[in-house]
C-alpha cells in the first residue's frame, strides 16, 4: 500500500512540469477554451523585440521549470522509502557542486542583461527625435497623461505644440493617437502609484508620485485597444480603465478640431499649467 501511495506522489508531482507547459502550448496554440489567452495583437513597431525577448526567458526558464521538475519526480521514485532498504545517508554536502550552481545562474542573469541591451536602450533611452528649426531636438509629447484615484487624464498638445498651454485639449480615459508615427507621451499621477500600460503597443511603466516620465511608441495600424492600470492603486483599481483609439492623421487632426471647437464653447476650465 506504502509503495502504491509513493508511486502516486511521485507521479503526482511529474504531472506539474507537464501541466504546465501543456497549458502554455494550448494558450500559444489559441485552441478553445484558451483563445484569447496568450500575447494580445501587438500593434507596436518595436514590439516584436520586446515579444522576442519575451519569449527567450520564458523559454529558458521553461527550461529549467521542467528540468528540476523532472529531477523532482527521479528522485521521489528512485528513493522513496517503501522501495528502499538502505539506511538513510547524511552528506555535509559539496562546495564544487555549491560554487557550479553559483556561477550557472550568475552567468545566465549576466546573459540576459547584456542580450536585452539594445531593447532596454530604444525602450528607454534612444527617445525619438524631430527637426526644429534646422536641429535635431528630442521629440516633444503629444500630450500628457496623469493616473489618478481611478481615471487617466489626458492633455494633448495645441497647435503650438506645447503642454501645459491655453490651446490643450482634455479627455478623460480616452487617448487618440495618430498611427504610423512617432508618439512620445509624458505620463505622472497625480496620488498614488499607478502603472500605465498599453498591452498591444508593449508598453508598461510605473507611473511614480513626483516624478515626469516619458515612454514612446510608433504604433503600425489603427483600431481601438485597452489602456490598463497594471498596479494595485485601491479600491477602485479595477474599474481603472480606458480606451486608445489609433487613427490615420487626417482622422485625428479632424477629431481634434472638433473636439477642441465644443471644449472653447463649453463651460469647461483647463487645469493651471504645472
Amino acid at each position: 500500500m506504502n509503495r502504491t501511495v509513493d508511486r502516486l506522489w511521485s507521479l503526482f508531482f511529474l504531472m506539474v512540469p507537464v501541466l504546465g507547459v501543456g497549458v502554455f502550448v494550448w494558450a500559444m496554440a489559441d485552441i478553445y477554451p484558451m483563445q484569447g489567452h496568450w500575447l494580445p495583437e501587438n500593434v507596436d513597431e518595436q514590439g516584436g523585440i520586446i515579444d522576442g525577448l519575451f519569449l527567450f526567458i520564458l523559454a529558458l526558464t521553461g527550461i529549467i521549470f521542467v528540468g528540476t521538475g523532472v529531477a523532482l519526480f527521479v528522485f521521489l521514485w528512485r528513493y522513496a522509502a517503501s522501495v528502499r532498504s538502505e539506511s538513510v545517508a547524511y552528506t555535509h554536502g559539496s562546495h564544487t557542486l555549491e560554487v557550479v550552481w553559483s556561477i550557472i545562474p550568475a552567468a545566465t542573469l549576466l546573459f540576459i542583461a547584456i542580450y536585452q541591451m539594445n531593447a532596454w536602450a530604444d525602450a528607454k533611452l534612444r527617445r525619438p527625435s524631430v527637426v526644429i528649426d534646422g536641429k535635431r531636438e528630442p521629440r516633444p509629447p503629444i500630450a500628457e497623461v496623469t493616473g489618478r484615484q481611478f481615471e487617466w487624464r489626458i492633455r494633448y498638445a495645441g497647435a503650438d505644440g506645447a503642454v501645459g498651454t491655453k490651446d490643450d485639449l482634455f479627455t478623460v480615459n480616452e487617448l487618440r493617437l495618430p498611427a504610423n508615427e512617432e508618439i512620445v507621451l509624458s505620463i505622472k499621477t497625480e496620488d498614488v502609484l499607478h502603472s500605465f500600460f498599453l498591452p498591444n503597443l508593449r508598453i508598461k511603466q510605473d507611473v511614480v508620485p513626483g516624478m515626469k516620465q516619458l515612454v514612446w511608441f510608433r504604433p503600425t495600424r489603427t483600431g481601438s485597444y485597452d489602456i490598463v492600470c497594471a498596479e494595485l492603486c485601491g479600491w477602485g483599481h479595477y474599474k481603472m480603465r480606458g480606451r486608445l483609439e489609433l487613427m490615420t492623421r487626417e482622422a485625428f487632426d479632424a477629431w481634434y478640431r472638433v473636439e477642441f471647437a465644443q471644449q472653447e464653447t463649453s463651460s469647461f476650465e483647463p487645469p493651471a499649467a504645472e
